[in-house]
């Protein structure tokens, strides 16, 4: 790995991260003012839907497309590690495609006895229909973050999320002539056109390197050996995401409810839980395009790098880079903490956002050093003991939502969110001490 190269494809994806998040920030403002704190609430609650039918497809795939390419490239194998894209590109695919179907058929009783939003089932059946075209521009991504190649993926998160806040504002626009209720389909709708267009790009830059190298796929006899090891590496990854998604999602179903049971309607939850969700939490995140984007990376160079036996540099560069990202945790929490009542009042004309990120503010530390953690566990193969890790973690937070916040409301989410991170971020020290500690 090029420490050159390492950097200058991260400042990449770092400068892309940032612009893409201002464009939100943009984007949930307006969101805020047109669909309200109730309707970003339930279009949070879809969300862990898309989580978990992408842990099924895609996930588990794009990890392993990513550690498989990386390593197979830095053995000289590039025709090889395009083999494995396009293999495991079509298997993502496929899953997508009959999930997508299932979802589209049992949409009503997803949303309704599920994920508990009423009258929900046309949300569910318009966002099924992006699930394949997240499958493609994923996969294929990831072949690019193999190769530290970050300049497109950056260019389409930027175009990707272009066309989402311009279609969400036309189709509010038409709504708004038409004279009917803008409801968060939306942002449903804004979604899938940001996907269709992010594919049709990707799809293309990957023909244009295909044919400049004059790339033919290899023979039939490479495919059961490319296959086994795509399901060797992704099956447990994507085990693993789907456990994690499914804890979130009871952890997420689970908020709402236990607000109602602190004493609020059902309004009121959804909107309060709007708020958290769609206005505090993506203020406390936004400094995460950093730690994200050094994670992204991280995964497939440390496979490069271990590939080639070179651990002294893994430990180097892990030490180094979780110095960085908690040295920034530290700097947000104090800016959150003083700005966090001026950054809801500016943003989104609420004082209780406000609230939320100063009492966010705190958890800072942990959740961008986990970040980077977890990327070191899964780039060293160690995604078993991230499940572990971060199966506690979940289950600790479900605990206080289950059990705190029906005393003193969302403050009690609030105290498992911080708690969680706190022990996640033990448990990831502890498990990459004991690696690099063995002799």
């Amino acid at each position: 790995m090029s420490k050159r190269l390492f950097i200058k494809s991260t400042l990449i994806l770092i400068l892309a991260g940032f612009s893409s998040r201002i464009m939100g920030f943009f984007y949930r403002i307006f969101l805020s003012q047109t669909i309200g704190a109730q309707g970003m609430g339930i279009y949070q609650l879809l969300m862990p839907l898309q989580v978990l039918i992408m842990a099924v497809t895609t996930s588990g795939i794009q990890t392993a497309l990513s550690r498989l390419c990386a390593a197979k490239i830095a053995l000289k194998k590039k025709n090889l590690a395009r083999d494995y894209l396009c293999i495991g590109t079509s298997l993502a695919f496929f899953l997508s495609v009959l999930l997508s179907v299932l979802v589209r058929r049992h949409s009503i009783f997803l949303a309704e006895q599920i994920l508990k939003i009423p009258d929900g089932g046309s949300y569910v059946f318009l966002l099924s229909w992006s699930f394949p075209f997240g499958t493609l521009h994923s996969c294929i991504t990831s072949y690019y973050y193999a190769r530290k190649k970050t300049l497109i993926p950056s260019v389409i998160q930027l175009l990707e999320q272009f066309t989402r806040v311009g279609s969400t504002w036309i189709i509010y626009q038409i709504l708004l002539s038409r004279e009917q209720p803008v409801t968060p389909s939306i942002s449903i709708g804004g979604t899938l056109i940001s996907e269709m267009a992010a594919v049709l790009i990707i799809l293309f830059f990957i023909g244009m390197d295909f044919q400049k190298d004059h790339y033919r796929p290899g023979s039939a006899e490479n495919l059961p050996a490319i296959l086994n090891d795509i399901l060797q590496m992704s099956v447990p990854l994507s085990l693993n995401r789907i456990l994690l998604t499914l804890l979130s999602a009871a952890e997420v179903t689970l908020i709402p409810q236990m607000l109602m049971k602190s004493g609020l309607d059902q309004s009121s939850a959804l909107s309060v839980y709007g708020i958290f969700t769609g206005m505090a939490l993506p203020v406390i995140l936004f400094p995460s395009a950093v730690t994200n984007s050094v994670s992204v990376l991280l995964m497939p160079s440390i496979a490069e790098l271990q590939a080639l036996g070179q651990n002294k540099k893994i430990q180097d560069a892990a030490l180094t880079i979780c110095s960085m990202c908690l040295l920034l945790g530290i700097l947000c929490t104090f800016l959150f903490f003083l700005l966090g009542p001026f950054a809801g009042s500016l943003l989104f004309h609420n004082s209780t956002a406000g609230t939320y990120i100063r009492t966010l503010s705190f958890a800072c530390p942990f959740q961008y050093l986990n970040v980077t953690l977890s990327g070191i566990l899964n780039g060293l193969g160690k995604s078993g003991r991230n499940l572990l890790h971060n199966a506690a973690a979940i289950s600790l937070r479900i605990f206080f939502v289950v059990r705190i916040i029906p005393a003193v409301g969302i403050r009690g989410y609030f105290f498992g969110l911080l708690f969680g991170e706190l022990l996640l971020c033990v448990l990831h020290t502890l498990s990459l001490r004991s690696v690099f500690l063995r002799p």
